[in-house]
């Protein structure tokens, strides 16, 4: 069969030979932010890292209604709209697993994520986090590694059964890891964070080199090009935990007795710039990012409400009361995330840095009011002290005529605000 060259782990060879590069992965579905994100990447001509979660995406369609082949074509076709080089665009799945059966037994939960895998791999999707690490009904928790790495290599083996079948050639890569923090952030406030033990990311290790050889897997072991730990980042609805160098210092060397391992870094959300140059200098090459973009986006949205308040007299959005209204008719989303008083509740369907807002962008509803604001401001004239008002970094572009003065152009702008503090870092 044959072995295709890897872009991603070329990369990530060129970071363990002492460059301190990286790569950030944009784990968003959100047309705007993926946009946002492929002209970024054109305009630096660099790889693009965009993923989709096993909530988001699956064989049953996920809470975005979109498939694996789906999502994949999808992107495919916007990164075609905007000129993208498509041979600079990676794919991967996040949290692939049982996660979202794990109401189930173990075997059945199993069975469907055996589905879920090679559904992704044959959709055309490159870069494979085997995420079993959560109980099932019948499970005795917390899982031990072993029962962890004999799932993953489980999945692993239909993943590679499944390139084989659709591409003959061996070109997925793989990241490992149980203590993976909870997609789109802690649910409760945060109190404490721990540092994965270097001990215990080494067990990790063992326990998945063992079950692949087990599999008959040996030879994909190369292909494992990351470890998911806790580096000490993590956010809730109100705070941030940031990046502690010192705290983080023996996980980080620990990684350096591992010849193609580097580590992938969750919840990476919300740190400060500093601390991304940090992270990858420490080896957490791999940088996760997603509810803080869809945050800019809500920034931008909300901002722009603000301007057609002041400048547009009839048939305006009223996007923000129609978020308000759609997350009050369908809590599913942010019910039992969002605690407190029905005051401290409405603070955070709003502004919370876990972002479940972002659930509600896809609703009729609410794409009516989106429309509506982008139709107004497009035929109205925006005055540029009042950008500066609610739009100030935007506004000093479009005086220096690097921004063109229209509401899509601000939206984008503002989340290529989070991702260039990413690829800076990453370069």
């Amino acid at each position: 069969m044959e072995t295709k060259s890897v872009p991603l782990k070329a990369l990530l060879e060129q970071h363990k030979h002492g460059r301190p590069v990286g790569i950030y992965a944009i784990c968003s579905a959100h047309p705007l932010v993926l946009e946002a994100a492929l002209l970024h990447a054109k305009a630096e001509n660099t790889l693009l890292l965009v993923e989709a979660t096993s909530n988001q995406v699956d064989q049953y369609g996920g809470y975005t209604g979109m498939t694996p082949a789906d999502f994949f074509q999808t992107v495919m076709a916007q990164a075609t709209r905007v000129g993208f080089d498509t041979s600079k665009l990676i794919l991967g799945g996040d949290h692939l697993g049982p996660n979202r059966w794990q109401g189930l037994p173990a075997e059945e939960a199993m069975s469907k994520a055996e589905v879920l895998i090679a559904a992704y791999v044959a959709a055309g999707f490159k870069k494979i986090h085997l995420d079993c690490s959560m109980a099932c009904r019948d499970d005795a928790a917390p899982l031990s590694n072993h029962i962890v790495a004999q799932r993953s290599a489980r999945l692993a083996k239909i993943a590679e059964d499944t390139a084989h079948d659709s591409f003959g050639r061996h070109d997925i890569v793989y990241i490992i890891g149980t203590e993976v923090p909870v997609p789109g952030g802690a649910k409760e406030e945060l109190q404490t964070l721990a540092v994965t033990a270097p001990a215990a990311a080494a067990r990790t290790i063992t326990a998945h080199q063992e079950a692949f050889a087990q599999l008959g897997l040996v030879d994909i072991w190369p292909r494992v090009i990351g470890l998911v730990v806790q580096p000490g980042v993590e956010f809730d609805h109100t705070q941030v935990i940031d990046y502690q160098p010192a705290q983080a210092k023996a996980l980080s060397q620990m990684i350096n007795d591992y010849p193609y391992l580097v580590y992938e870094a969750h919840s990476t959300d919300y740190q400060l710039p500093k601390a991304f140059q940090q992270l990858v200098r420490d080896h957490f090459a791999i940088l996760k990012v997603g509810p803080a973009l869809t945050f800019a986006l809500r920034e931008a949205l909300f901002a722009l409400e603000c301007i057609e308040e002041e400048l547009v007299s009839e048939n305006r959005s009223a996007l923000r009361a129609t978020l308000e209204s759609v997350m009050r008719e369908e809590p599913e989303y942010w019910l039992h995330h969002y605690h407190g008083d029905e005051h401290e509740q409405r603070l955070a369907r709003r502004y919370s840095y876990s972002d479940r807002i972002r659930y509600y962008w896809p609703n009729k509803r609410v794409q009516q009011s989106y429309q509506i604001l982008i139709d107004n401001l497009s035929n109205t004239d925006i005055p540029l002290p009042l950008l500066k008002q609610y739009l100030p970094e935007q506004s000093v572009r479009v005086r220096a005529g690097e921004l063109m003065l229209n509401p899509k152009n601000l939206i984008i702008d503002k989340i290529i605000d989070v991702i260039k503090a990413y690829s800076s870092a990453c370069r």
